[in-house]
This record gives structure tokens, C-alpha cells and sequence, in this order.
């Protein structure tokens, strides 16, 4: 257990774990100018020089993938370099939209066994999950 805990505090040290960042933490959906569907505005941001792709996913409660269109659900983005994204979901869906995550992608030709692919998901604002951050129940 020791051994464990100190080997993460080494390589935390040793060479600084890193993620990309993908932003805003709690996302709203947004009416967009398309009739029947909605936006959310994300913006991600490469802070790993050994990763260059990219992808985005729209998920729900259950981790079940949900459909979206995007000009960016596979994209290059390289060292230091930002993006803003649009996702645009169905009204019908954006009621069982959960999260939102990006996911490091390694190309097959460069994959090293020391690189780590990172996934960071976002969890999209709404009333419920307000209550349930507020007061650990589920009002209403």
C-alpha cells in the first residue's frame, strides 16, 4: 500500500502528471438558432506536448452515448492550442444529456506504453443536479 501511494507521489514529482482541460465544469444547455435543437459551448485546451487528438462524447446518467452534431468530435489540436466547440443536441435529448467529455487519443503509429490517455467530463448545470449537489437529496 506504501509502495503504491509513494510511486504516484515519484512520478507526480518526477515528470508532473498532466490532462488537457476542458471547460466549463458545469456546462448549460443553450437554445440555439436552429429550431429543435440546443447548444452547448465547451472550449478545451492541450496542455500534453506528447498528445495531439481528440475526441467528444455526449452521455447519459448511464454512460449511454447520446446524439449530437458537432464540426469537432475528432479533433487535432496541438501543444498549448485552444478550441472552442459547439455540440448541438435534439431537444428531445438534452433532458437526458449527463456529461459531456473529451477523451486524449494516441496514435497508433507513436503509442508509447508510458503515455496515459486522460478523460475529463463535464456535467451539464440543471435544477436536479443543483439540488442534489445542494442537499444531497432529490427535491421536487
Amino acid at each position: 500500500m506504501y509502495r503504491a501511494i509513494a510511486f504516484c507521489a515519484a512520478l507526480g514529482m518526477i515528470g508532473g502528471l498532466s490532462a488537457h482541460q476542458f471547460t466549463p465544469t458545469y456546462p448549460e444547455i443553450e437554445t440555439s438558432y436552429i429550431p429543435g435543437v440546443s447548444v452547448v459551448n465547451m472550449s478545451i485546451f492541450n496542455s500534453r506536448q506528447e498528445i495531439d487528438w481528440y475526441s467528444i462524447g455526449v452521455y447519459d446518467s448511464n454512460w449511454n452515448s447520446i446524439a449530437f452534431a458537432s464540426t469537432d468530435k475528432l479533433l487535432q489540436l496541438p501543444y498549448l492550442g485552444r478550441k472552442d466547440i459547439s455540440l448541438y443536441i435534439r431537444k428531445a435529448d438534452t433532458g437526458k444529456v449527463t456529461y459531456i467529455c473529451s477523451k486524449s487519443k494516441t496514435v497508433a503509429s507513436q503509442a508509447s506504453p508510458a503515455i496515459i490517455t486522460s478523460r475529463i467530463c463535464s456535467k451539464i448545470k440543471s435544477e436536479t443536479n443543483e439540488k442534489i449537489n445542494s442537499n444531497d437529496t432529490v427535491v421536487g
